[in-house]
């Protein structure tokens, strides 16, 4: 009887690791089909879609609908897979774009270039002269484009570029070299950069607002911590009364910039002798004004 229980006991382990084993494949089983049953369910969901339908390519197939219809609403179908045509479509427009912004860069250099030939830079020129007598003066050259009369921070004179219509004008310019204009003898050297153009909304529109600009200055190099009252108040006591003032400034440059308008045109040819002055901790740079400071639109509140 003694045996008989010891087998009984040793068979029990034995049927339930089988029970065990049984139950596992059976799990096993059942997760097997599941995700067959998954997978399946996927591939009958693919094979329902439409590989040429719109939604599965870029808009610009479909960009000219209205033009022709027939011809660019088809989807070309060839022996490539749908995705590789895709791909190669817009490679070669991303190409062609690329291709025209290197095309405007040279376009952009050949006329930058083309302006620094018809330009001279002109030193050495006196406080009191205008960019009206230094238009005048070289107009003798050749027809002058642009003048622009800078102030020097480090010397009572200025500076200023004179760019004409051509190059011929601006090497008939370099024979100037030496002229007395005002109390002193102006340089006149090639220049070897171009006058950067102004934004032509903010020239003058009419004889009030040119009046304004002969009553106006550009100022730049300020310290951003100067306020503006501060740069007004600097201007009305060592040139006149302010009537309006603009300053601007960004994120990007660590001065700033401003237009300041006097209410008479000699306070403004005061204002040329500040280039140079230190305002906050920075020496300042004035030039006269091409723009007039116009009064800020106020818009209607809304109700």
């Amino acid at each position: 009887m003694a045996e008989v229980a010891d087998k009984s006991s040793e068979a029990a382990p034995v049927a339930a690791a089988a029970n065990d084993k049984k139950n596992n494949s059976v799990v096993e089983t059942a997760k097997s089909e599941s995700k067959e049953f998954n997978v399946q369910n996927l591939v009958d969901m693919f094979t329902k879609l439409n590989p040429l339908a719109k939604e599965f390519f870029p808009s610009y197939y479909h960009q000219n609908q209205t033009k022709n219809d027939s011809k660019f609403n088809q989807v070309p179908v060839d022996n490539k897979p749908t995705g590789n045509e895709n791909y190669s479509n817009r490679r070669r427009r991303n190409n062609f774009s690329q291709g025209r912004r290197r095309l405007n860069g040279k376009a952009f250099r050949a006329q930058r270039d083309d302006s620094i030939r018809q330009t001279v830079y002109v030193s050495d020129i006196d406080q009191n002269v205008t960019e009206e007598q230094l238009a005048g003066l070289f107009s003798n050259c050749g027809q002058v484009v642009d003048c622009r009369v800078c102030g020097d921070p480090h010397s009572i004179l200025r500076f200023a570029f004179v760019e004409f219509a051509d190059e011929e004008g601006a090497r008939a310019a370099l024979n100037l070299n030496g002229i007395m204009l005002g109390f002193y003898p102006v340089r006149v050297l090639p220049s070897k950069t171009a006058i950067l153009p102004v934004n032509p909304t903010f020239l003058p529109r009419s004889e009030d607002e040119r009046e304004m600009c002969t009553r106006t200055v550009y100022c730049t190099n300020i310290d951003k911590k100067v306020s503006q009252a501060e740069v007004k108040n600097f201007f009305e006591s060592a040139c006149g009364e302010v009537t309006r003032l603009r300053l601007l400034g960004d994120n990007v440059h660590s001065t700033r910039i401003a237009f300041v308008e006097f209410a008479m045109a000699e306070s403004a040819i005061i204002a040329l002798n500040c280039s140079g002055m230190v305002l906050g901790s920075q020496p300042i740079r004035v030039s006269p004004s091409k723009t007039p400071v116009r009064p800020r639109v106020t818009r209607p509140a809304l109700l």
